[in-house]
């Protein structure tokens, strides 16, 4: 195997020379892995898209060649926050630079390793028997290549149907390496295949779940299993990390806390709160969160004035001109502010003024004018997925998306409690629960 440290490479020496004709580096090693991805840089402009073939098929052409090359590729790097805070506002390839941000680049991975996990290097893990040089190792390693041992998945277990044709791939090649490693001899049990199959589908599972988050419902597909030839029992995996998504807590939020999935500035969805305070004043309102985007203020704006008048509509008792309000912007998937939040201001300043919190696990989809138009949701079947992995489990959808339903898949739809709005009244409304 080979290092390639700094990151930075070019086409004629990775791949193929156009000069002196000779294959580069993936023909002459079985494994290059490029160490700290951070700071890879292809010195030519096609260098990601002929990585992506030869990622695909093995192969890749320079002129008229179509050249095979059989060396793996492994890209290690560092993440800049914790883990738990990148699960629940980036993905875990964040730390590639941007010209390989490529959804179609990451699905060609077969298997992402949590290095997290990997105690690191300390004196009492080397051991005092005797081991094998590092060349006797490498050359053992490289006869094992001419070996197969993905058929064991076959003989004992069944893959679930959420997996792609990528998705198989990956995890047959992934078992067969553990295998290959664990069981040189091919001696192995049931529970052995068990073991590297649950692993192996954890590991690709990672790499579709931060697709899911880049790319939406195209990569929807992420409940991962293995259907026990036997007993024709179904055993879903799990990502450690995903854990039980908290950016919607169980339990009543307090008056004014609105939960909103919406598209942000930076043009992905993301998931918003909006926190709401009231205090003696005169009836004004002050925003903040949004930085200095006065468009998106402007939205909470025509919710706020939407509310002033109308109020005689949504509560007749209330006493709004005694009161200031100060709504704060909270994005919680870093989507940047959003331009689609006047229904959630509306809501938020009615919670608080009447005294009653949203319902639990809401999120608001949609937006509204001034003159009080319901806009449908843009992106209705991306808007639900995320809601879904947010912890949401009810939602306020206006009437307008009700033709959009059809292109969200049933099992999504079905997770939710919906509650339909035609107007933002019945949204604030339906949102409090009051009927």
């Amino acid at each position: 195997s080979l290092l390639i440290s700094g990151g930075q490479t070019t086409v004629a020496n990775l791949f193929y020379n156009m000069t002196t004709r000779h294959v580069g580096l993936v023909g002459m090693w079985d494994v290059v892995a490029f160490d700290e991805v951070a700071g890879i840089k292809f010195k030519d402009k096609d260098g990601v898209q002929i990585m992506k073939d030869y990622m695909a098929s093995g192969s890749f052409a320079r002129g008229r060649d179509s050249i095979e090359a059989k060396a793996s590729m492994v890209f290690v790097g560092n993440i800049n926050h914790s883990v738990d805070t990148m699960v629940k506002t980036s993905h875990l390839f964040a730390p590639f630079p941007d010209a390989m941000i490529d959804m179609a680049f990451f699905d060609r991975f077969h298997a992402y390793l949590p290095g997290w996990e990997i105690p690191k290097m300390r004196p009492e893990f080397f051991t005092d028997s005797y081991g094998l040089i590092t060349d006797y190792l490498a050359e053992f390693m490289r006869e094992m290549r001419k070996h197969n041992f993905s058929d064991a998945i076959d003989k004992y277990f069944k893959l679930g149907n959420n997996l792609n044709q990528r998705d198989v791939i990956g995890v047959r090649r992934t078992v067969s390496g553990l295998l290959k490693l664990l069981f040189p001899h091919a001696k192995y049990q049931k529970d052995d295949v068990r073991m590297c199959l649950t692993y192996a589908l954890e590991l690709r599972r990672r790499v579709k779940e931060q697709l899911k988050k880049l790319g939406g419902m195209e990569f929807s597909d992420v409940h991962f299993s293995y259907i026990d030839n036997e007993s024709l029992e179904e055993f879903f995996v799990n990502v450690p990390e995903q854990g039980g998504s908290t950016l919607i807590p169980e339990g009543m939020a307090k008056p004014g806390v609105v939960h909103l999935v919406a598209m942000g500035s930076m043009g992905h969805i993301g998931l918003y709160r909006f926190e709401t305070q009231m205090m003696p004043g005169s009836g004004r309102h002050t925003v903040t969160g949004m930085g200095s985007d006065t468009v998106a203020k402007e939205s909470v704006r025509i919710g706020f004035d939407y509310f002033k008048g109308n109020i005689a509509r949504i509560s007749a008792t209330t006493k709004f001109l005694d009161f200031e309000y100060h709504f704060h912007a909270v994005e919680l998937h870093n989507t940047g502010p959003s331009l689609q939040t006047s229904l959630a201001a509306l809501i938020a300043v009615s919670s608080i003024l009447m005294n009653k919190p949203v319902q639990e696990q809401m999120v608001v989809l949609g937006d509204i004018t001034l003159g009080g138009v319901v806009n449908p949701v843009e992106d209705l079947a991306g808007c639900l997925q995320l809601a879904m992995d947010s912890g949401a489990r009810r939602v306020l959808l206006p009437m307008a998306s009700a033709s959009d339903i059809p292109t969200v898949p049933p099992e999504l739809f079905a997770k939710f409690q919906i509650s339909f709005y035609a107007d933002p009244v019945d949204a604030v409304y339906k949102a409090l629960g009051v009927m």
